[in-house]
């Protein structure tokens, strides 16, 4: 037994002598085991019974005796030696956007600045929902005087297309896209932007649960409610076919069915079905209503303007290096199909806001809406297709222009950078 008076205390006892290894001794009882070890393995596989041959063609059993016949010490190979044949270091002219066969490992050197470029904005503006004081919010909304029925109307509509809408486009992202573009710096800020459609639908569930909404009614809207039923339809319908595992671009026509997909998510959804509900949050808070849940949608707005722009640089990069991708007939699909998305964002208007108030009515936003659009066509080389509209909310450019000041001890300045993108 040990005892810890006596711990640390020389030990004074002579050791006791080691006793000799016969050496000779040894080498015979090894020998011995091995005989032995040999004798007991050749009964066990004599006693084995043998497989069952009786195994019927095309039966589970049948393909996994081929499966495990088929196991060796090559297996996996073929794929090394694919990696291997693309191991070299990869050049700029290497990458492409789609259909690339240079590694995707390897980030640099980089062929897209602008995209790594965007990335880091995106890093640098990191925001969280809880960081915005619901206070006055959760006072006006539970006041019964506080917001007329319309107005209640407008909030729980948006909160409602948004939940959902942001899903869509993550969904998106990360089914479909993150796997097809084939350029890792594209691929990095598809990864930032999966991150900031997660945040977006963090921000409309915290103005829920802090409103006190009934969760079920919002979050089901887009199934129950019409005129958001039929946005969330139209952007789902674009997102089925790309993003099923078997999908692969290669040829023409699964490259247009890719590139359509980005023009409808990134000029349409979310470059002009956001804009509306946007418009009518943003403008409660100008009149200092709701002014929590407005200040998360300038967020929002801001990153979405990000994204929509990254889609829009994606979309002509496509173009340019795929210019068969680009016909006549094809730039007339796409002029459809944004035509379409204008169309049903016009309803969603006239839905949400049936009489004017907050200084708009339906007829100003489908103007608003039109001249939007003629901004999208643009920028993929379309033409205007609603000339001479106008912006009949000039201070929505104000409100997109977020370097702004604030007072800092009310409320946290929208262009906010994090501290590692400060100098100094």
């Amino acid at each position: 037994m040990l005892n810890w008076d006596d711990y640390g205390k020389e030990d004074n006892t002579t050791p006791q002598s080691s006793p000799q290894i016969d050496n000779e001794v040894v080498k015979k009882t090894a020998e011995a085991v091995a005989e032995e070890k040999s004798v007991t393995q050749q009964a066990v596989k004599e006693e084995t019974p043998q497989a069952n041959t009786n195994i019927g063609e095309g039966s589970r059993a049948e393909a996994a005796r081929k499966a495990v016949n088929a196991l060796d010490e090559t297996a996996g190979n073929e794929e090394l030696d694919e990696m291997m044949a693309n191991a070299g270091r990869v050049q700029v002219d290497q990458k492409m956007m789609i259909n690339c066969k240079a590694d995707l490992n390897q980030l640099v050197p980089f062929k897209y600045d602008w995209a790594w470029q965007k990335y880091l904005d995106g890093s640098a503006n990191h925001w969280m929902p809880q960081e915005i004081n619901m206070t006055n919010d959760i006072v006006l909304w539970k006041s019964e005087d506080g917001l007329t029925e319309d107005e209640r109307v407008i909030v729980k509509r948006n909160l409602g297309f948004f939940s959902t809408a942001d899903s869509l486009v993550a969904n998106n992202l990360v089914l479909a896209l993150y796997r097809l573009i084939t350029n890792p710096e594209c691929r990095q800020y598809i990864l930032r932007q999966s991150l900031e459609e997660a945040i977006h639908t963090h921000a409309y569930q915290y103005c829920i649960e802090s409103l006190g909404m009934d969760e079920g009614e919002i979050f089901n809207m887009y199934r129950e409610v019409p005129c958001v039923a039929r946005k969330a339809s139209w952007g789902l319908k674009y997102t089925q076919e790309i993003s099923d595992p078997d999908f692969k671009t290669g040829t023409v026509e699964s490259d247009k069915q890719l590139l359509k997909n980005l023009i409808a998510f990134y000029c349409v959804l979310e470059g002009i079905f956001f804009y509306c509900g946007f418009t009518q949050i943003l403008s409660m808070g100008r009149r200092n209503k709701m002014t929590g849940t407005a200040e998360q949608f300038q967020y929002i707005l801001r990153d979405e303007s990000m994204h929509m722009n990254f889609g829009i640089d994606v979309i002509n990069q496509i173009k340019n290096e795929n210019p068969t991708l680009w016909t006549e007939e094809f730039q007339q699909e796409m002029i459809n199909l944004i035509t379409k998305g204008v169309e049903l964002e016009t309803q969603y208007g006239r839905d949400t806001m049936p009489k004017p108030m907050l200084g708009m009515d339906a007829q100003k936003f489908e103007e608003y809406i039109k001249f939007i659009a003629n901004r999208r066509f643009e920028s993929i080389g379309l033409p205007h297709q609603y000339p001479g509209a106008t912006n009949p909310f000039e201070w929505m450019s104000e409100m997109m222009d977020l370097n702004k000041e604030k007072n800092f001890f009310e409320t946290r300045v929208t262009e906010y950078k994090t501290g590692g993108q400060l100098k100094f």
